[in-house]
């Protein structure tokens, strides 16, 4: 599933491109990325608008229109944005026609088109008309995002202080800390030498400033690289991200840790399968009846 830096990555080539474009024509070939509404009601809601901005929170895409409503969209497990794709990919289940900003000032543009690629069919996309109805909505599902002022050691100190999960798992919360997924979490632990099956509530203080400090770092890292492409990630021009080829464990199972080269292990926490180094992060201790 695309994280915060995969999310990143393409609203930053993708915002350029739309911002004070008008939204022509949406083509919904898809119910599931509409539904509840039907996709000739979210259509017929969406055309006519213009793009004042696209920004990110979390792993969601938020389009933010001119009259104050506002359209979210998750990638979920596979879908991608591409820009004006030559010839037409496969798997299209939305296409969005942009034509140029209006007015007798205004410089004609030629049209382009934004297509939604999903082979799995999980993505999804819901309209708000407030700002206030998508701030309560994001209330609900999300923390603070990693890189905002909020996020801070204490803070993840408070998060973590009752819960008796694996760290890993609460890492994965989204209502912990918006935007963290599997990989990151995984590159973020490693970073901070903590074992992602150590139970939440027993990091110490010092393991606690250790992972606020990975997770930045793994994130940023993924920023900086534009993205991990491990199956269907892409960016808006069709290129693949790079940060799979800079994984420090994930997806490294056997081969050896680059900070003490012992061999990284695969395991599932979580659910989730789970990479680590058993020398950089020793696993906790059994508790004692």
């Amino acid at each position: 599933m695309p994280e915060l830096p995969e999310v990143e990555t393409i609203v930053r080539q993708l915002a350029p491109l739309v911002a004070g474009r008008t939204l022509a024509t949406v083509e919904i070939l898809d119910g599931r990325w509409s539904a509840p509404l039907p996709p000739v009601a979210l259509a017929k809601a969406l055309v006519g608008r213009r793009v004042e901005q696209l920004r990110r929170r979390g792993k969601y895409i938020v389009w933010e229109f001119d009259d104050g409503h506002y359209l979210v969209q998750h990638l979920r497990m596979t879908a991608v944005l591409l820009y004006d794709p030559v010839p037409d990919p496969p798997h299209v289940r939305v296409r969005l026609t942009l034509s140029g900003p209006s007015g007798s000032n205004a410089r004609r543009l030629p049209a382009h088109t934004v297509v939604v690629c999903d082979p799995r069919r999980f993505g999804t996309a819901e309209l708000f008309d407030s700002a206030a109805a998508l701030e309560r909505s994001f209330a609900a599902r999300l923390g603070p995002e990693p890189f905002a002022d909020a996020f801070t050691v204490a803070y993840l100190k408070r998060a973590v202080r009752a819960r008796t999960r694996p760290i890993k798992a609460a890492l994965l919360d989204q209502r912990v800390v918006a935007g963290v997924g599997n990989i990151y979490a995984d590159e973020a632990l490693f970073r901070a030498s903590v074992h992602p099956a150590r139970r939440a509530g027993q990091l110490s203080a010092r393991q606690c400033e250790s992972l606020h400090a990975g997770v930045l770092e793994a994130l940023q890292a993924g920023i900086d690289a534009r993205g991990a492409s491990i199956d269907d990630f892409r960016h808006v021009d069709g290129v693949r991200g790079s940060f799979q080829d800079r994984f420090l464990v994930h997806r490294r199972a056997g081969q050896p840790c680059p900070r003490c080269g012992a061999a990284v292990i695969k395991t599932v926490v979580a659910g989730r399968g789970t990479y680590y180094c058993p020398g950089c992060q020793p696993p906790p201790r059994a508790r004692r009846n």
